[in-house]
């Protein structure tokens, strides 16, 4: 079976923004949560001595935007190379 590039990547893409738009939502909505959980997610790092969310309109597009380009360039080089082994 042979993986699009492009339409693995842009399934990336949209899958990461969706994610991403639920996390911030629910970091808005239960922040003291959502702040444990990064913390266990993060082997419990002291994240206190960060500071606390900012939840400015500007970071978060610019983190929906790194993400899902991120998320594409991923999707593209793992379908390019799903494809070149798929090949063998």
């Amino acid at each position: 079976m042979k993986h699009s590039v492009s339409a693995t990547a842009n399934a990336a893409a949209v899958t990461i923004g969706i994610f991403y738009v639920v996390c911030r939502l629910l970091v808005g909505l239960f922040p003291a949560l959502m702040f444990a959980a990064a913390q266990s997610l993060l082997h419990g790092m002291a994240l206190t001595q960060v500071g606390t969310w900012n939840l400015s309109m500007g970071n978060f597009l610019l983190g929906l935007l790194t993400s899902m380009v991120s998320a594409w360039f991923m999707g593209y080089v793992f379908a390019t190379a799903y494809n070149s082994f798929a090949k063998k």
